[in-house]
């Protein structure tokens, strides 16, 4: 879910560089949530940022500034959520399904002592944002999904093997020579990547300077299958909160018509779409990811 700039772009290692953040830890009784803070409290409403996968940590999301300039005038929290980054001490039995994962939300909010929260979802972390939303309308107050999975997986329009043949046979090939291994595992989502950036030099810088994503394919997979069978359509329409739909024109990971059809869906929402970017417009476009999410969550 991710790419980059060269020239102007080759420096942004240096400026990326988040401030440090507060960090801490949420205990459960199936998992130890890690967390981290940017930002200091104020009069704003905190925001939650929930990141994609599933089976990445949410350092993906920490490529740039992006985060450090919206911290600016609010309190952003990120977490890992159960199984990935640094949130792997978790009981063997711990479910992986959609409720788990809203309670791990709802823990990380309740111990920060937040009553209301911003959401920010992004690709499948949309998805779990508006479960969460579904469970406790009473403590969010806005909500934003940045090129987010749809309601139900069924509904995802996907084009990548489409718009990609040449990656996906190398996939093909991967899997084939080094089977359900971990190797095989980020090494595909290696090519992923390369198929979700609407810049190739976006996608080359972002990837010179990512690392380690901390992608755990395992849980990856368990989440898949626990919330294979979600489906969220029909509680879209009674969503009583302002929402914003963010979608990059050329994603072809989830594809803008399922940004347009939750946009449709969800009374009042607001769409905007980067004409530049693929499935991360937050890296593609950063200056007008700040200024809409900005002013969407500035609104009273």
């Amino acid at each position: 879910m991710i790419r980059f700039a060269f020239l102007l772009l080759f420096s942004w290692a240096a400026i990326a560089q988040p401030t440090a953040p507060v960090t801490g830890t949420v205990h459960t009784p199936d998992v130890d949530l890690a967390y981290e803070v940017y930002g200091a409290a104020g009069s704003a409403t905190p925001v939650i940022a929930v990141n994609g996968g599933p089976g990445l940590s949410h350092k993906y999301m920490l490529q740039n500034d992006v985060w450090t300039r919206l911290s600016r005038t609010r309190q952003i929290v990120f977490y890992d959520q159960r199984g990935t980054g640094k949130s792997q001490h978790m009981k063997s039995d711990a479910s992986q399904g959609m409720d788990a994962q809203v309670a791990d939300l709802d823990a990380v909010r309740s111990h920060l002592g937040f009553d209301k929260v911003d959401l920010v979802g992004d690709s499948y972390g949309g998805l779990l944002s508006m479960a969460y939303v579904v469970a406790h309308p009473e403590h969010v107050r806005r909500l934003v999904l940045s090129d987010s999975a749809p309601p139900a997986w069924k509904e995802i329009v996907h084009l990548l093997p489409d718009v990609f043949p040449d990656i996906e046979e190398q996939d093909a090939a991967i899997q084939k020579k080094l089977g359900d291994t971990d190797a095989a595992a980020q090494a595909q989502l290696l090519n992923h990547f390369r198929m979700i950036f609407y810049s190739e030099d976006r996608l080359h810088a972002y990837l010179a300077g990512i690392g380690d994503l901390g992608y755990t394919p395992k849980i990856g997979a368990a989440v898949s299958k626990a919330t294979a069978d979600i489906d969220l359509t029909s509680d879209l329409p009674k969503f009583n909160l302002p929402t914003l739909v963010i979608t990059g024109r050329y994603d072809m990971n989830v594809a803008p018509l399922t940004a347009w059809r939750m946009y449709k869906a969800i009374p009042g929402a607001q769409l905007v779409i980067f004409s530049m970017s693929g499935h991360l417009p937050s890296y593609e476009e950063p200056d007008k990811y700040v200024k809409v999410v900005n002013s969407f969550l500035a609104a009273p």
